[in-house]
Formats: structure tokens, sequence, C-alpha cells
């Protein structure tokens, strides 16, 4: 068994960037640029369709050797080497996170526990796809014998983010039947849903490894009254698929288990959009098209699999988010697509960054000390965010690192549109890193007095991410790409990043306190929570 990794904070090459972060504090990003006329080619990285720059962030040479050998230190390419191996790289549940399994071409081996799980990939999203063209192509009818025209599907978590990001990215290609999506269990986000909608003509997927989920199986239980009240009790195998294991709990709810697709435990719900998790937006837009997501996200697979540390996207840009997590302060991190179709990726991304790093403990088991892990991941499409919280960014004292993808065609493009879009992306990366200085604003005849309200200190580093278009190759690309940042991530930490324990507990909470909420029942629990609980039962009360 490898001896256990030595806490971050005390190792030698933690010291040595500390070292390079005071080196860095009297330099600014134009002076780099300046003294490096080969830093733009030499930090660019293309990978698949991707165009990575990442010279506008705050390393020289000597600080990328110091994080170059920190990813050494950590052992970064043996816990790459470990996923593709199959090993149980999840070590506080005791399983593998094989869901690069999930993207690979038919016919390739891909061993779990010494077990070729390839043909059971391919069997799941042959049967996904099986049922989306059923449901395409007008074979699948209602218990009326009406063709389905609006497909809904219930999930939450990995199994709502990921599917219902993908399908806003691919609006462009959506061609079959209507997909919306439900995840809160707040009864609002249901009843809108359905609004417009006819139970003879609707077809709900209940997503749900497990089919005890308690946010879905609400929503799916009030899904299958509205059938139910509308066709009887009869039409509910006509109405609804099912993504689960839990065959016998799926047969209970009236699903036929052939019409039920599954997953594994080795694929975590924030990585299993390319599961038949994804059967909505199989659905959506077709197989054919849900393969081309699968084989973009492969392309990077691929690179990051066999790319040496010093030449890999991912591991450089995870490198980066620990450099200035650890010796920057810096507590978020911002990803600002500009492309408004994608406009869920920022909420993908914070469930797939957040819940994966979120850890306060060790992998093995040890607290972590003497650094934070992980950050706050938000964002919204490019424009829009350049109106809310940019002014913070520029000249607020938070130190915040971004990423600002674009794309080269804009898909639906309205004459000059696309054009002001990426003149506006490449514009705020420039005044992000290299602001503009009090001689300047002098230079151009501001007033003295307002100087000091105009100038721009710079320094705030971006990673800018384009590609042609945004196709489904391209999604599958991007996506992949941050799941394996944030995987690298853990482990220069030395956490997990497949466990996410600290949801439970919250919802334990929740299970006690839903009698005392429906019929009054005493509970036991502390003062602040019991005022509320009487406050709320007092206006329910007086309905």
């Amino acid at each position: 068994m490898a001896e256990p990794l030595l806490p971050l904070n005390s190792t030698v090459v933690w010291a040595a960037l500390a070292a390079r972060r005071r080196s860095l504090a009297s330099r600014n990003l134009a002076e780099l640029f300046a003294t490096d006329p080969g830093r733009v080619e030499r930090r660019t990285y293309e990978v698949g369709d991707l165009v990575i720059d990442a010279s506008k962030h705050w390393v020289d040479d000597a600080t990328q050797a110091s994080l170059d050998d920190l990813a050494i230190d950590r052992g970064v390419a043996e816990a790459l080497a470990a996923m593709w191996a199959g090993e149980r790289i999840n070590p506080t549940e005791g399983r593998a996170a094989a869901h690069v399994a999930l993207r690979l071409p038919a016919g390739e081996r891909f061993d779990v526990d010494g077990v070729d799980v390839s043909g059971d990939v391919h069997a799941a999203l042959d049967h996904a796809a099986h049922l989306a063209q059923r449901l395409r192509s007008g074979e699948w009818t209602g218990a009326s014998g009406q063709r389905i025209t609006h497909v809904v599907n219930l999930g939450i978590g990995g199994s709502h983010l990921g599917p219902a990001m993908v399908h806003a990215a691919l609006t462009p290609f959506a061609d079959g039947p209507e997909v919306r999506f439900v995840s809160n269990v707040d009864g609002a986000a249901l009843a809108d849903a359905l609004i417009g909608l006819e139970p003879a003509t609707t077809c709900f997927i209940v997503c749900s490894k497990t089919f005890t989920t308690s946010e879905t199986l609400a929503n799916a239980r009030s899904a299958r009254s509205w059938i139910v009240d509308a066709l009887g009790a009869d039409a509910v195998a006509a109405h609804f698929v099912a993504v689960s294991t839990a065959l016998d709990e799926v047969a209970s709810f009236g699903i036929d288990p052939a019409n039920a697709v599954g997953f594994w435990d080795w694929v975590g719900g924030r990585f299993s959009l390319w599961s038949a998790v994804g059967l909505s937006v199989m659905v959506a837009v077709g197989p054919d098209r849900f393969r081309e997501l699968l084989a973009g996200a492969h392309v990077v697979d691929e690179h990051v699999r066999t790319a040496p540390v010093e030449h890999n996207a991912a591991v450089q840009l995870a490198l980066l988010r620990v450099w200035y997590s650890g010796h920057w302060d810096a507590a978020a991190h911002a990803v600002v697509p500009y492309a408004a179709r994608l406009s869920l990726l920022s909420a993908h991304l914070q469930q797939l960054e957040m819940e994966s790093l979120g850890k306060s403990v060790r992998a093995d088991g040890r607290p972590v000390e003497g650094h934070h892990t992980g950050q706050v991941v938000f964002g919204t499409p490019g424009t829009d965010g350049q109106h809310a919280y940019f002014q913070l960014l520029h000249q607020g004292t938070r130190f915040v690192p971004m990423d600002l993808i674009g794309f080269g065609h804009g898909g639906d493009e309205l004459a000059g549109h696309h054009d002001l879009l990426l003149a506006n992306l490449l514009g705020q990366a420039a005044a992000l890193a290299f602001g503009r200085s009090a001689d300047e604003l002098v230079a151009a005849g501001v007033a003295v007095d307002d100087v000091p309200h105009r100038t721009f200190a710079g320094g705030r580093p971006t990673t800018t991410i384009l590609a042609p278009s945004l196709t489904p190759s391209v999604l599958g690309q991007i996506v992949a790409l941050y799941e394996h940042t944030t995987y690298v991530q853990a482990v220069l930490w030395g956490i997990d990043a497949f466990d996410q324990f600290g949801v439970e507990l919250g919802k334990a909470r929740a299970t006690d306190l839903l009698p005392a909420l429906a019929s009054g029942a005493p509970i036991d629990t502390d003062p602040s929570t019991r005022a509320l609980l009487e406050r709320l039962r007092g206006w329910r009360a007086q309905r």
C-alpha cells in the first residue's frame, strides 16, 4: 500500500509556491507578457475543437515549474491512471469512479474490479436510445392511442442539472417531442411544467437510481395522480419510463420494468449525464447527436489520459485553481459563457465542483488543515453578467479568477450580434488582466478627482476557452474538461471527489420535521427550529 500523502501545506513544493507568490507581488501581468514573447503560444492548449488560452494568469516560468512539481509530488499522473484502470478511487464508499467508461467507443474494453463493463454500458445506452426513438417516431403512444408530444424529466441534482443544461445548450438540434424538466419539490415547479400539456400526450421520465429520492418521488407521485385522474390507473405504464436500477420499486409504481434503464454505482450523480440519465436529451435531439456528445467527451478523455502533466490542459487548469485558492485567497471562481444557450452551464458546474470539492476531511480521514478546498463557482452568460457582478470582479477587493467561453459562430446569427458578443468577451478578458492606470486616465484628460474611481488595477486572471461553434461534440468536450479538472483538484488536495455525505444530514432533518409540519406532531428540536415551526403552523392554521 502506498504511503499516505503528506498534508499539502507541509510539503516542500507548497513552500516553494508561497515564495513564488511573494516574488510576484511587485509585478503585473503586462510585465509578464512583455518579458516573455512566447507566452501566448506556450500557454495555449488545443484539445479537440477547444482552444484554451491560459496566458493571462499569474504564472511565470519558475512558478510553472513549481506547479508541475506539485502535480508530480501529489501523484496526479498515477491518480489519472487509476481512474482508467477502474480502481476504487472513491475510497470512502469503496467504489470506482468510471464515468469515462460511458464515453468509450463500442468495442473498447474497460474493467471495473476486473470485469469488463463496456458491453453493459453500450447495452444500456442502446436500450435508452431505443426508448427515445420510440418516443420520437410516434411508435410509443399513450393510453388513448395518441402520439406523445411532450416529455417531462423528473429528477434532481445530477439527474436534472446535467440533462437540463445539455438540453438548453443544444436547442437548435432539438427535433423530437418537447422536453421539460422538473426538480424542485415545490409544487409550483411541477404545476408550471404541466401548463399547456395534456395527459393523453405526455410521458414522464422518473430519473432516480434507487427510486427512493424523496423530491423526485414526490413529483413522480403527483405526476402519476395527474395521469390517473385523467386516464385511469391502467394508463400509468403508457405514460412513464424510468431511469433506475430498482426494478421492484419501478414495477410497484406501475412502470413496466421493460421501460426502465439503469446505471451503476461507479457512476456518481453529477457525472451521470453521459449514461441513461441523458434519456431526456436523446428524446429531444436524437440518439445520434447524443452519441456525438459522448464522442466529444471521449476526445478530451484521451487527451487527459495520455498527455504529460506539463501539456495536460485539465491538469494545468486544476493547478491554477489550487494555486489561487491556496496562495491568492481566491474563494470563488466565475464561469461566464458568452453563449445564451449555456445559461445552465454554471449551475451544472456548481454541483460538479462544489459537491466534489466541498470537503474538510482528507481521503485518509484526517482533517484538512492549513488551506481551503474548493471554491464557490458561479456565473451567468455574458453579456448579462457584465451588468450584474463584473463591477466587483474589476474593481472590488476580492480576487476572483474567471473562465470565459466563446464560439466563433453563434448559430442563429442576427446582423452584428455575434461580433458584439465576442468583442465583449475579448474586451473583458483584456480589461480584467491589464486594467487602466492613473497615468492613462490623466493623459486622456480625465479630471484628477475622478482618476481614483476610474482606475482599474488589472491583474485579474482569466482563462479563455474558444471553439468554432456550440455543437454536441464541443459541449461534450467542455463538460469533460471541467470534470477532469475537478478530479485533479481533489487529487492535489488529497480529498475524495466522489462522495457527498454533506447533502444527507439536512435531508435527514427534513424527514424528522415532516410529521411536525404535516400534522402538528410534537418534535424534540432546537429552540430556533421550534419557533419557526410554530410560526409556520400558525399561518397554515389561519387558511
